[in-house]
């Protein structure tokens, strides 16, 4: 009996040959998941350096789109009114909807980058349809009841306690075709984003 539990041991304490080392490095270079892992970590190297912020392509398109947007609004209020109006980089309501653009930007953005079939991009979806509802409806009427009031308290007598209040602001909403082209401008700005982010740091 100790005789056999003493073959055993020096069975388990023998090292292991060479060519069943090799062997086994040939198996795991053959397994599929282990070049998908590598693939992985050197893209993981290559983003590890950079800040998180900049690093998410969603983020990235969507603020993109916002401020894109935002500054367009600058050159369609002169082509409207003739008059330069620099307070409409951060003012709401006119063409396009940057509201509408940076939605569909992060939608876009992660439709692409996680798949349409996940759950997050269907919940990017539902919430860009509910955004761009509201900049059609609420806000849009809204911003029309405010121009009422507004010329209502012009027209009252000077005497009148409601004569110097500040007037409402108008433009909170967006008519439809604002909100098309806001749509249209945060898809196209997800899209070349996205391969600019692919080309840069999935090679």
């Amino acid at each position: 009996m100790y005789g056999v539990y003493y073959v055993l041991c020096v069975r388990c304490r023998q090292p292991t040959a060479p060519g069943a080392r090799s062997t086994r490095r040939a198996g795991r270079a053959s397994d599929p998941r282990a070049g998908f892992e590598g693939e992985t970590r050197a893209m993981a190297s290559k983003i590890s350096h950079i800040p998180a912020v900049v690093s998410s392509p969603a983020l990235v398109a969507a603020l993109l789109s916002f401020s894109i947007a935002q500054i367009a609004k600058v050159f369609t209020h002169y082509h409207a009114t003739g008059k330069v109006d620099y307070t409409r980089i951060v003012g709401s309501g006119g063409m396009p909807s940057s509201h509408t653009a940076l939605v569909v930007g992060l939608c876009t953005s992660i439709g692409l980058k996680e798949g349409m079939q996940s759950s997050i991009f269907a919940l990017c979806l539902v919430f860009s349809l509910v955004v761009m509802y509201d900049a059609t409806g609420v806000r849009l009427h809204a911003g029309r009841q405010a121009e009422v009031l507004n010329q209502l308290i012009v027209e009252l007598p000077r005497d009148h306690p409601l004569t110097d209040s500040r007037p409402l602001r108008d433009t909170l909403g967006h008519t439809p075709i604002q909100v098309v082209v806001g749509a249209i401008l945060g898809m196209s700005v997800a899209y070349v984003h996205f391969v600019f982010w692919m080309a840069t740091y999935s090679l």
